[in-house]
């Protein structure tokens, strides 16, 4: 399997795949409606220092045993522990990554049709009155099957070149357009009357805020939004050169993404302090709220189409690296060539996917949707990430640990103590608050 397996041929394909498997609608959606529902500054800091000691540890942990074993996320517990006893966790993964493809691409859908709308005018041209009833609409109607289809079928197209020509490719070409086009976007909004108390809500933290229900919604943020305990990153790893350092990589990850969620932020915030508009408008914030603010705006459709393009560029980044754990799995477990494993896999999402289009319309009593998005979200991500922090804080051998850390490099001890800590006494006991709440 070693042998075989395909590589990332540069370390820039490593971070814009890595990157753009976390960078996604966690940090364009989610983190600004979850910033701005929680207070801002104090939100901030504790989403920042959460990434830190738990999500920059984690991402070292499944970089650690997907280099080591070079397989997806059931091949690696089954090459490190010697046997099947940590199968559960395998599969979980597996069957996680699947669910949040399904349920993902039907959002991911949505940014397309917002896209189109953008471009032709139209959504600027809609009454801000007129917002929720139009976007109501569109979700509970035909045409949000229709672009779950089509962005699966796209999803399909770059899985289907493959790692070098179809990931690392398109990741390489997507990730500077996404950072040209959000920096074009948050010059923009820093040009409005409310930049300066839009900042201010972002980046002064009133310590006032901090409760514990802030400091919790930060953490299961930070955890969240690096696409951790499925086991992407542990597939991702499995395409490194011995030479890449796993140190390095985890920390740019950290780092950028967690840019990328500020500098959305800096898009959001003036724009909402400008036009009056609440900060606390929770998940209708991108799809109702700013198109009233974009129709307010001198050439307010082509910042609106920007914005739609960037939230389809971080869905696709995100959502290769969902189906390549379906893709992996299916691959070094059954022995269908990438062709094939990249057509069932799409395949089962497609069916998946428009089920959960249809929550919101036909099938809105079963609503799988909101299943797959609990189960998978609240309870699979937690456990998987807590199952990697435990077997390589524990069980992994130390001396595997040590060697995949250095990479061949010297790098101080201490540095390999704190991130053994941290797997050990931090992340699962950060994740089990996590888990516990998400089930509360």
């Amino acid at each position: 399997m070693t042998t075989r397996r395909a590589q990332f041929s540069t370390r820039l394909g490593v971070i814009a795949t890595t990157v753009g498997s976390a960078v996604g609608l966690g940090n364009v959606w989610r983190f600004p409606y979850e910033a701005g529902t929680h207070g801002g500054g104090a939100f901030m800091l504790c989403y920042i220092f959460f990434v830190l000691i738990i999500g920059v540890p984690v991402i070292c942990a499944e970089f650690i045993m997907g280099r080591e074993y070079r397989s997806g996320i059931l091949g690696c517990y089954r090459g490190a522990s010697g046997g099947r006893r940590w199968d559960i966790f395998g599969y979980a993964g597996v069957i996680g990554g699947i669910m949040i493809l399904s349920f993902y691409s039907v959002v991911a859908g949505w940014t397309m049709e917002y896209c189109v709308e953008a471009a032709t005018g139209q959504l600027t041209a809609t009454a801000a009155g007129d917002l929720h009833d139009s976007f109501t609409g569109f979700i509970t109607g035909g045409r949000s099957v229709l672009w779950t289809v089509i962005f699966l079928a796209v999803n399909a197209a770059v899985a289907l070149g493959g790692v070098k020509k179809g990931i690392e490719r398109i990741s390489n070409l997507l990730m500077p357009v996404l950072v040209v086009v959000i920096l074009a976007c948050c010059i923009n909004s820093l040009t409005l009357q409310g930049a300066r108390e839009g900042l201010t809500f972002l980046f002064k933290p009133d310590f006032d805020q901090l409760t514990p229900s802030v400091i919790l919604s930060a953490m299961g943020q930070a955890f969240f939004s690096l696409s951790i305990g499925l086991g992407c990153m542990m597939t991702y790893a499995s395409y490194f050169r011995d030479d890449t350092f796993i140190i390095v990589s985890a920390v740019t990850i950290g780092a950028l993404d967690t840019v990328i969620a500020i500098l959305a932020g800096i898009i959001i915030f003036p724009a909402v302090f400008t036009f009056g508009m609440s900060p606390t408008q929770g998940p209708t914030l991108v799809f109702e709220v700013l198109p009233a603010i974009f129709g307010q705006l001198a050439g307010g459709g082509f910042w609106a189409t920007l914005f739609f393009v960037l939230l389809f560029i971080g869905s696709l980044t995100s959502t290769i690296s969902m189906s390549e754990i379906f893709i992996s799995f299916i691959g070094d477990h059954t022995g269908l060539n990438r062709r094939r494993s990249t057509l069932l896999t799409t395949g089962i999402a497609m069916v998946l996917g428009v089920l959960c289009a249809l929550s919101f319309g036909p099938l809105a009593r079963l609503n799988l949707f909101n299943i797959f998005d609990y189960v998978s979200s609240n309870i699979l991500l937690p456990v998987g990430g807590m199952a990697v922090s435990l077997f390589v804080g524990w069980k992994l051998d130390p001396a595997v640990f040590q060697r995949q850390m250095r990479s061949g490099r010297h790098i101080p001890a201490v540095v390999t103590r704190a991130i053994l800590f941290c797997l050990r006494f931090v992340a699962p006991i950060g994740i089990a608050i996590i888990l516990i709440a998400g089930l509360i």
